[in-house]
């Protein structure tokens, strides 16, 4: 049997041997009430790393933007994001169903939105209009390819929304993919909002959880929504535990994920019918486009599948792949082959 490489997300790692002893061996409480060691723990050294004052462990990303838009903004309020956002795409309208909010969705390049667009779209405060409640960002964007947001253009929109006194919410899931393509430690992106999300389980392949981090008032109020959407969780430890190995031993090897999407790409350029903006191949991402009479994107994947390459299609001519822990470098020649073989004009 051909062993599969999985370039369906990078959610689909496996936690490794060391993250399974920390779990078997993890020192638990009830963290509902604060006393878990290890989520505590884990919370410290995710605020340590964001440069922020506190942080909470949540169940997901997902849930984890949840409760910051939440403690942020008030029913009946705006929140502005650039249209490809993943928290107005893939969260399930949570923002409408649950926060009440209503979506501005603004344009981008790559992800980023201008920020004369993100002041234009902050309205003046009158009877009519729905007051502007938060402004989120997304690094490094999903839809984008897994672009990266700098630190001057987090900047840049956040001096426009302070200015009118609206706080900034960073929906980071691969916040550190930003900080190691950028070459700047992730607290210096994170620095100029007012709380930011990183997932645990995408490239820091552990197997569940998400941080959130801010001030203290912040995450005070974030804790109380956590309870609100279900979300305490008792002797959460043998998870969290999972969480600060991926920390201590994660970080240092996710330049080797851009890598093998890179080359990846590289070869994907070279191939006839296929569209790709290299330029956007900046993390762990590839998004392609496959422009061809004779195959489209799903018949494709069901190609590459008989190489043991799980992929999937977005629709008839997108798709995208995701390196990750579990993928080798012989693995990402071995997809590289495989695209040839497929791809090659006879």
């Amino acid at each position: 049997m051909i062993v599969k490489i999985d370039l369906r997300s990078d959610t689909k790692t496996l936690p490794s041997d060391l993250m399974r002893k920390a779990m078997a061996n993890a020192q638990v409480g009830d963290d509902v009430a604060g006393e878990d060691p290890t989520v505590n723990a884990l919370e410290a050294r995710a605020a340590e790393l964001l440069g922020k004052e506190a942080a909470l462990f949540v169940t997901s990303g997902t849930q984890g933007n949840l409760v910051s838009v939440l403690a942020h903004t008030q029913p009946g309020q705006k929140i502005i994001f650039e249209q490809d956002a993943h928290i107005f795409h893939y969260e399930r309208g949570g923002l409408a169903r649950i926060a009440g909010l209503l979506a501005h969705p603004l344009p981008g390049h790559h992800g980023a939105m201008d920020p004369a667009d993100v002041e234009e779209a902050i309205w003046p405060q009158e009877a009519h209009r729905a007051p502007t409640g938060l402004i989120a960002l997304e690094n490094t964007h999903n839809r984008a390819g897994g672009t990266c947001l700098s630190v001057e253009q987090t900047e840049a929109v956040c001096e426009v929304a302070h200015r009118h006194g609206v706080p900034v919410h960073i929906d980071g899931a691969r916040i550190f993919d930003a900080a190691v393509a950028l070459e700047v430690p992730a607290c210096q992106l994170a620095a100029p909002a007012d709380s930011i999300t990183f997932c645990l389980s995408k490239s820091l392949g552990a197997p569940v959880g998400s941080l959130v981090c801010g001030s203290g008032e912040f995450i005070a109020r974030a804790r109380e929504f956590r309870k609100i959407l279900g979300g305490g969780m008792r002797q959460a430890g043998i998870i969290a535990a999972a969480g600060l190995v991926a920390l201590e031993h994660e970080l240092p090897r996710l330049h080797e994920d851009h890598e093998k999407a890179r080359q990846i790409a590289e070869t994907l350029q070279e191939l006839p019918g296929v569209h790709l903006d290299i330029t956007t191949v900046q993390t762990n991402m590839v998004r392609f486009e496959l422009r061809r009479e004779d195959m489209s994107a799903q018949e494709l994947c069901a190609r590459l599948a008989d190489y043991g390459i799980n992929a999937i299609a977005q629709d008839g001519t997108r798709i995208r792949f995701v390196t990750h822990r579990d993928i080798s470098f012989a693995d990402a020649e071995r997809v590289c082959t495989a695209l040839r073989e497929v791809l090659a004009s006879d």
